[in-house]
């Protein structure tokens, strides 16, 4: 699933904006994604200059770059997010379509799991209502099964291809990404209940009235907007 982006600027002034709400002694959970990056990369320079934290990354390429970083790790077995920090592909006020990067299922468990949730995302992401795919990670057994189920919803399932190699995308978790258009979402989270509901779902793409804040970078700064 692709889609334009902003900004490097853009995107930037939003990581730096959230990673401003991180302090001495938090846990942090560290989202996916290039906007999500801004903030590892500020939180990295941070902790370089004695800033003490630790990191629950939401995957293998964001583990990765905390520990470029220099950001100290943990794990949910260990610790509980005081704040989780985390992009998005699309954002329809605190309504969200994640899971560009295969990730999704682990954003959410973190995300979900920190006391606050700070969204990071530039203007290109805003829309009204949400129309983007919905990404939706499934057991590698079920893609049948669960693509019969999405037509019987109305979308119109896609296994997502992998780029540079034979064959479909495998997440971190080794199950594959279905990509499912709806067209403009009425109801996010009717039609998160719906698939959720569907047997050999993993987990969904619609992150629906979970996000605390969001922050997002503009040509001349940062919108923030607060639940």
């Amino acid at each position: 699933m692709k889609q334009s982006g902003g900004t490097d600027e853009q995107k930037r002034r939003a990581g730096e904006s959230a990673a401003d709400a991180v302090s001495d002694g938090m846990v942090v959970g560290l989202g996916t994604g290039s906007t999500a990056a801004t903030a590892i990369r500020e939180l990295g320079r941070r902790v370089d200059s004695g800033l003490d934290i630790r990191g629950i990354p939401t995957s293998y390429e964001s583990r990765q770059m905390a520990r470029k970083a220099g950001i100290p790790l943990t794990s949910l077995t260990e610790a509980t997010p005081d704040v989780a920090i985390d992009g998005a592909d699309q954002i329809a006020g605190f309504d969200l379509i994640k899971g560009g990067g295969a990730a999704h299922a682990r954003e959410k468990l973190v995300d979900t799991a920190a006391d606050r949730f700070l969204v990071v995302a530039d203007e290109t992401k805003l829309a009204s209502p949400l129309d983007l795919a919905v990404p939706i990670e499934v057991l590698p057994d079920a893609e049948p099964v669960v693509s019969s189920n999405l037509d019987a919803l109305g979308g119109t399932p896609e296994l997502r291809d992998a780029e540079r190699k034979d064959g479909p995308v495998v997440t971190d978790n080794g199950n594959l990404v279905i990509d499912c258009a709806f067209g403009a979402i009425a109801d996010p989270a009717a039609l998160a209940t719906d698939l959720a509901a569907i047997p050999g779902v993993v987990e969904h793409g619609l992150f629906v009235g979970v996000a605390d804040e969001i922050h997002v970078g503009t040509e001349t700064g940062v919108d923030v907007t607060e639940r």
